[in-house]
């Protein structure tokens, strides 16, 4: 089975012996090229049989190879490709030695061709729900990957991969240093640990969110002859919650975030989103290692399930959580941006979050 569309778009192609096929299943897509290592020609050039001539070889996403700590990759786009080819004789391998392999000739008329499709196809677009078909697709690790899921669909990347790259070395470690402040093992060890304990959610908000849900389950509690927690307080004493969550509770229930009558119980889905994902830049930084990463997205499950009940409790709050950081009551591009990609998550019948349990 080919791992994602990609692939199995160029398979297809191949086999229909589609060349204008071909070039356009990778045509909008990211393409990698190995990084030379030490004492490397800067190009992995070399003498393809299948192809009979030189050639220059990269991989689709769906095929990056297993991680390796000294094993990097580039992003590249056929544009750019088009646009630095060192040799009009050389030809361009596409996962080369894979049932999912097509071999480009690459001229400057077959150059001009490429980007001709580039132009058509476009850029591939941000928010689609991608799914790895290599990779966990059930159990504890894909239900914390899951949990991330939302910035996966955001950059449209596989939600289940735990591998090589989120984008690529430079741009992930990059992500770290800029927007995390991390720049080595022990740093992302501390934001690991601060969003796992939903340090980046604020807290005010936060303890009101969970004073309100502790006080709608207290009638049920009492009914079921349960007596209240020794730290539990009646309504009147619970802090209010602000008025802009209220706000955003009303649109999320006309625009189906939220069932009528619901709630948002926690904003700490943010973090934990977060948490999957500073695991995976972490991973292609190489300031972990693939066992680390798969014990800290199977924390964040754990962590999910300690105050959400539902996929649809754990997705409510990571919209308000966002809305909150980045919206500010102005209902702008980035709640429609939410919008999309709840719906993305929820209604798909192939999202995590309609085929895996939440616990």
């Amino acid at each position: 089975m080919p791992p994602t569309d990609t692939e199995r778009r160029l398979c297809e192609a191949t086999a229909r012996g589609d060349w204008d096929g071909q070039v356009a299943a990778i045509a909008g897509e990211d393409l990698y090229l190995a990084v030379p290592q030490q004492g490397q020609d800067p190009l992995p050039v070399y003498d393809d049989p299948a192809a009979g001539a030189k050639c220059i070889p990269v991989l689709t996403r769906g095929m990056l190879p297993p991680w390796q700590p000294q094993q990097f990759f580039d992003r590249v786009s056929v544009e750019e490709l088009a646009q630095d080819w060192p040799n009009d004789k050389w030809r361009l391998a596409v996962n080369p030695g894979t049932p999912c392999a097509a071999y480009l000739a690459a001229s400057p008329g077959h150059r001009a061709g490429w980007l001709r499709v580039r132009a058509q196809v476009g850029v591939r677009p941000g928010g689609l729900l991608v799914t790895h078909y290599g990779s966990a697709l059930h159990g504890p690790v894909a239900q914390g990957l899951a949990c991330g899921a939302p910035i996966a669909v955001h950059h449209s990347v596989p939600w289940n991969e735990l591998g090589t790259a989120f984008l690529d070395h430079a741009a992930d470690a990059q992500t770290l240093r800029d927007q995390w402040s991390v720049t080595d093992p022990a740093t992302w060890q501390q934001r690991l640990d601060q969003l796992l304990g939903g340090q980046f959610v604020p807290a005010e908000t936060e303890t009101a969110l969970r004073a309100r849900a502790r006080d709608a389950r207290a009638p049920e509690d009492a009914a079921g002859g349960e007596p209240k927690t020794a730290g539990s307080r009646d309504a009147a004493e619970s802090p209010a919650v602000p008025e802009l969550v209220t706000r955003y509770e009303e649109r999320f229930r006309a625009d189906g975030l939220l069932p009528v009558d619901g709630r948002v119980v926690s904003l700490v889905a943010l973090d934990h989103a977060h948490a999957v994902n500073l695991v995976r830049w972490g991973l292609s930084a190489r300031l972990c290692a693939p066992p680390q990463a798969e014990q800290a997205v199977q924390q964040v499950a754990a962590r999910a399930r300690e105050v959400y009940g539902s996929w649809e409790e754990f997705a409510a709050g990571y919209a308000l959580g966002r809305m909150l950081a980045f919206d500010n009551g102005w209902f702008g591009p980035q709640y429609a941006e939410a919008v999309h990609l709840h719906r993305v998550l929820t209604q798909d019948p192939s999202s995590p979050w309609r085929g895996l349990p939440f616990s």
